[in-house]
């Protein structure tokens, strides 16, 4: 019940955020490109910066970020690693992959993630950058088109809405 309550909470306040639709999405689409990316500790401030610099929504964009979550980031990692290896024409490394994996499943601190790429070499980074990146360009066009419709579907619900409430208060038209 305490968790059906605080959901609930939290989409009220993700429709109710304040800004014209093409900058929301514009935030959670730039979020969105940077959750694919493999580096977990500065997602979110990457994302804000790149927010204010194009002028989106800082709100979405941290929003946005959590495309890549405790839930999904083996999926996301495994396939950024994949891409970006057989684009640079990498031979794949699965014990160093499946140590890094098992470092996200165990819970270690980002950082220590992030400095287990770094170390495996500039090959093993750059593959995943380079993969983080593609998925990116790949899932960020998608989310914004997808979200400026809902933030616009939103701005029209908002407005009925407080159409319908102002009507109520009118007193009725009388015609005697």
């Amino acid at each position: 019940m305490k968790f059906n309550r605080q959901l609930k909470y939290y989409y009220l306040r993700f429709i109710r955020l304040k800004g014209e639709p093409n900058e929301l999405a514009l935030g959670m689409a730039l979020g969105v490109f940077i959750g694919m990316m493999p580096i977990m500790p500065f997602q979110i401030a990457l994302a804000v910066t790149l927010a204010l610099l194009l002028k989106g929504s800082k709100i979405t964009a941290a929003i946005g970020t959590w495309i890549s979550n405790p839930l999904n980031w083996y999926l996301i990692y495994f396939y950024d690693y994949k891409l970006g290896a057989s684009l640079l024409g990498i031979p794949e490394r699965k014990a160093l992959f499946s140590g890094i994996i098992q470092a996200m499943k165990s819970g270690h601190d980002p950082l220590v993630i992030v400095s287990k790429i770094l170390g495996a070499g500039g090959a093993f980074a750059a593959a995943f950058l380079l993969g983080g990146l593609i998925l990116g360009l790949i899932f960020a066009p998608p989310a914004y088109f997808f979200f400026l419709h809902f933030f616009r579907y939103v701005r029209q619900w908002r407005r009925q809405r407080r159409r319908r409430k102002e009507a109520e208060k009118r007193p009725p038209f009388n015609t005697a």
